[in-house]
């Protein structure tokens, strides 16, 4: 049986060597001055078909070289939040064979329930690069704030309950929060949710912040929109993503006709009464086009269940 640390085979190769290529082009090259940041909504990261091809009739279709992909495109950066990572790890567990005995992985349990559906929250990091400082928890409304939040968004408290990790690069403390909103039947029914969340990051960054902490969500917030209603909600006390990111797609299958907005990076520029981050960001943000790159022969539904429907998000800070 193929082992996923095997060299690439020649068929594949071409494909892998323009991978690497266009990321050196893409991605800001690390050094000691930066530290790039990223989330991932990888979907159904979980099961894995020990092949370097996927054949019509294997399930899942996930293979070895998607996964090489993806573990390649992960290490360009130095910390990513993972939405999507199933109850099955196998992906997760072959990718880190991968990227290397520096990488380490912090992850929840699995959200049980419809809503939850069976996935848990992750954060892969290089540990030459950053390390956790020691915080790591969920994010609970407590019952005494309840009147200050829709009864809506706290029926269950959150559907996936936004996970929060901090870490460390040199003299610089950050508190990453990743969070995947439940889609729901319609827009509107992600807008109590998007605004319970924004209203507790903004109270915990104001606690945060006495501690020098800077403070940042990211993850899969199903916003169709920018400037719409849930775009709102989610920005509604200071939340700011760059600029950068405005006009990156989010998702393989979206078009100028019907844009999606869903994943986000985003931090408090000092507004609202909620302090700014410190740490500055570098001016630089993006995406990785993946499909232009390799596994061009496959429709992008097939892509999206051997690499992902969503594009990765990444944005540089200096240190």
């Amino acid at each position: 049986m193929p082992a996923i640390t095997d060299p690439i085979p020649g068929e594949f190769l071409q494909e892998w060597q323009s991978l690497r290529a266009t990321l050196d082009t893409v991605v800001p090259v690390r050094n000691e001055g930066n530290v790039i940041i990223a989330t991932w909504n990888l979907r159904s990261f979980g099961d894995l078909t020990e092949k370097w091809a996927s054949e019509t009739g294997d399930s899942p279709r996930r293979d070895l070289f998607s996964v090489r992909c993806v573990a390649e495109i992960i290490s360009r950066v130095d910390v990513v939040a993972v939405q999507e990572v199933r109850d099955n790890i196998k992906c997760l567990r072959h990718m880190l064979k991968v990227l290397g005995p520096n990488w380490g992985v912090i992850m929840t349990d699995v959200t049980l329930g419809s809503d939850g559906n069976g996935e848990r929250m992750a954060f892969l990091f290089d540990s030459l690069r950053v390390r956790p400082s020691g915080l790591a928890g969920e994010l609970v409304v407590p019952p005494d704030e309840a009147d200050d939040i829709h009864q809506a968004a706290l029926g269950r408290q959150f559907a996936r309950t936004p996970y929060a990790v901090s870490f460390r690069t040199k003299d610089t403390t950050f508190i990453l929060v990743t969070l995947h909103v439940l889609y729901g039947k319609n827009a509107p029914e992600r807008i109590p949710e998007l605004t319970a969340i924004a209203r507790w990051l903004a109270t915990w960054a104001r606690r945060e912040k006495s501690w020098g902490h800077n403070f940042i969500a990211l993850g899969d917030f199903n916003i169709d929109r920018k400037g719409d209603a849930l775009f709102q909600a989610f920005t509604s006390t200071g939340l700011t993503p760059p600029q950068e990111l405005d006009a990156v797609p989010r998702t393989i299958f979206a078009s100028p006709q019907k844009p999606h907005f869903y994943d986000q990076i985003a931090w408090f520029i000092g507004s609202n009464n909620v302090p700014a981050i410190a740490m500055q960001y570098a001016g630089r943000a993006g995406t990785f086009d993946f499909p232009d790159v390799v596994l061009k022969h496959l429709t992008r539904e097939q892509l999206s269940w051997r690499i992902s429907d969503h594009y990765p998000l990444w944005c540089e800070f200096r240190v």
